[in-house]
Order: structure tokens, then C-alpha cells, then sequence
């Protein structure tokens, strides 16, 4: 058992959750009981994932993906009041990272891409500061094909690629999530490989004009990862119990 103010604390520190200008407020998002057991994690605080959370009688929801959203419509509504009545009713805390969980070297959803993925990290791109967009080398070189099917097999996600298959590759570029506008500069490394979570329609001319190969490997399943690791590190560091949630999505 430990408080709640103690934990979300530590990780705001741990993340250096300050230094990010994002989306979206990190840390604590909706105040549920003092006293956290038992955490649960998922990707994204949908309706799907508080109801686990009761379930499974949790005191804390840590999520990448939480509420209130440049630019969404603010009123309370439908599918926010659910979600809302369900953590107020039961008394849970919901804590959400998100571009702090991208960058973070340890439990960051890109550092656990390259661990799970056996690649090693050179270096940083892109303009923003922090940095969240990853280069680095895969453990040896392989055709483009192989690679798309390694990663399926890691992340259990259907990879779509743009590229010849047959070209061997070695060096990666990566950024989880909705990073796909992120290609040109990824391009700018000199990279192999440029990977990320999504594709939209332009991304596929970057890729063709420019020379790159680009796999997008699921919003979803690339960004499954980081909030495990930073579960394990609560438990770890202050003994509350832990609990990954993972509600599908195709997306």
C-alpha cells in the first residue's frame, strides 16, 4: 500500500514529465482514493479498460493515452460522463503519460520497441525537444521482408510496408504511435528503415520518393509496452501490486 501522492510524484520526476509541451495533462488526471494496492495499466483509458480496472479492484489506471485533449469538446457528455461516473463512482485514480512515456531512455514506449526488437540505439532525431523519434541498428542485416516479419512476430501486428522487400536493410529509424509525419526528418538520418504505429496517405510517396522504407506497425501494438515497463517500476520501487490490461485495437 502506498499514496497515491507519493507514487504520482515519483513519476512525474522519474519521467521528467515538466519538461514536455504536449496534448494533453500528464500526471494525474482524475483524483480517485489516498491509498493505491493495486495498479493497473493500459494503453488507453477507455470504457473497456475502467471496467477491468474494477474488476480487478483497482485503486490506480495508468494509461498513455487519458482525457482532456487540445482541441476535443470539453463537456462532460455521453461517452466522457461514462467514462467519468465509472472512475468517480468507484473511487480510482487515472494517471496518464504521454509524450513523457514516448522519450523516457528505460520504460519510454520507444526504448521497449528497441529492446523488444533487439536494436541498438545510435542516437535521437527530429526537431522536438525532448526528443521521441529513435535511430538506431538492427543486430544484423536483413532483407526488408525479413524485417516486416519480425516484427509481426514481436508485436503480434500485421505490419504494412512501402519498399522493395528484397532490399537488405540495417539501420532503423522508429517513433511509436501517430509518427508517421515524422518520416521526412527520420529520411534526414540516412536510415534504412523508418517504423512508427500509422500510416496516412502521403506517407507512402515520402517513402517512395525519398528512398526509405517504412513499416507501420500499429498505433496500438507499438505503444502496448512503455506503460508496462513503468507499471513493473512502481511495483518495483514502492510494492504496489501491478496488473497490465490489454484491450484490443486494430487501430
Amino acid at each position: 500500500m502506498q499514496k497515491r501522492d507519493v507514487l504520482v510524484a515519483a513519476m512525474n520526476e522519474y519521467l521528467q514529465a515538466n519538461k514536455f509541451k504536449d496534448y494533453c495533462p500528464n500526471g494525474l488526471q482524475v483524483e480517485g482514493r489516498e491509498q493505491v494496492k493495486r495498479v493497473i495499466t493500459g494503453v488507453t483509458a477507455c470504457q473497456a479498460l475502467l471496467d477491468a480496472a474494477v474488476v480487478a479492484d483497482g485503486d490506480l489506471v495508468l494509461v498513455h493515452h487519458g482525457y482532456f485533449w487540445k482541441n476535443e469538446n470539453p463537456c462532460v457528455t455521453g461517452m466522457r460522463k461514462q467514462r467519468l461516473h465509472t472512475l468517480l463512482k468507484h473511487d480510482i485514480n487515472l494517471v496518464a503519460y504521454h509524450l513523457p512515456l514516448d522519450a523516457h531512455p528505460v520504460v519510454g514506449n520507444n526504448a521497449q520497441l528497441a529492446e523488444l526488437l533487439d536494436i541498438t540505439i545510435t542516437g535521437h532525431f527530429g526537431s522536438m525537444e525532448p526528443s521521441i523519434g529513435y535511430v538506431g541498428k538492427l543486430a544484423e542485416p536483413m532483407s526488408a521482408r525479413e524485417l516486416a516479419l519480425w516484427v509481426e512476430e514481436k508485436l503480434g501486428r500485421e505490419v504494412l510496408h512501402v519498399g522493395d522487400a528484397e532490399d537488405t536493410v540495417e539501420t532503423i529509424a522508429w517513433c511509436s504511435g501517430a509518427a508517421q509525419g515524422f518520416i521526412e526528418q527520420a529520411q534526414e538520418t540516412g536510415v534504412d528503415v523508418y517504423l512508427s504505429g500509422e500510416i496516412s496517405e502521403p506517407t507512402a510517396h515520402v517513402a517512395r520518393e525519398t528512398g526509405i522504407h517504412y513499416m507501420a506497425a500499429g498505433h496500438h501494438a507499438t505503444e502496448r509496452y512503455g506503460v508496462q515497463a513503468l507499471g513493473e517500476w512502481l511495483a518495483q520501487e514502492f510494492g504496489v501490486e501491478h496488473q497490465f490490461i490489454d484491450v484490443d485495437n486494430p487501430a
